[in-house]
């Protein structure tokens, strides 16, 4: 079984975000304030009762200055050689919208890149995702589909096959515009970052 995060996980979710934000001394409403997740929201995720969607689990890992991989995975010491079988893969699934984030690689404690396979359902979006801090790149690859990815100040449509790079300090989403799943892989690089 992968770590994919279904109703049944749901409460290994909630407990690492418990333990994020007590470890840093923060009360829910705090939280709740720089998440913009009401107190209510967050009370139910950390008791396992409720399933964030990707944008809220997002909000929530910026809130707490750490990225979504943070929230699924603890890190680990750098090693050398690390085999990933699906089962060591942490994976989300928002069971609102459909859409897959699957860790290809390993969570090491001091290491900037992270590669990420995503899976968007037919006319799908991310909605939008925070900006990340200067410096931090994504790297994408389509597999399966057409994808456009939305900026403030305009869209590019990325189709099977082709690639893209963007400086991913401004806000943009993922959009599925094809008809059937768009698969694509993100390669993230820079220090780790309070976003994912």
């Amino acid at each position: 079984m992968s770590e994919e995060l279904e109703a049944a996980e749901a409460p290994r979710l909630g407990a690492r975000i418990r333990e994020l934000r007590q470890v840093q001394g923060m009360t829910l409403e705090a939280l709740a304030e720089r998440s913009g997740v009401s107190r209510a929201m967050i009370s139910k995720v950390e008791r396992g009762d409720n399933n964030p969607t990707l944008l809220v689990a997002v909000r929530l890992a910026a809130g707490l200055g750490v990225g979504l991989t943070d929230l699924l995975a603890k890190r680990r010491p750098h090693q050398p050689r690390v085999h990933l079988p699906p089962s060591a893969q942490p994976t989300f699934r928002d069971s609102q919208s459909g859409i897959v984030r699957q860790l290809l690689s390993p969570v090491f404690e001091a290491h900037g890149v992270e590669f990420i396979r995503l899976t968007l359902p037919a006319q799908t979006s991310t909605g939008e995702l925070p900006a990340y801090r200067a410096g931090v790149g994504k790297s994408l690859a389509v597999e399966k589909g057409t994808l456009r990815i939305d900026f403030p100040d305009g869209s590019v449509t990325v189709a099977a096959e082709e690639a893209f790079y963007f400086e991913s300090d401004v806000p943009h989403a993922f959009v599925n515009v094809g008809r059937g799943p768009c698969v694509f892989y993100v390669v993230k690089v820079g220090a780790p970052s309070p976003v994912d």
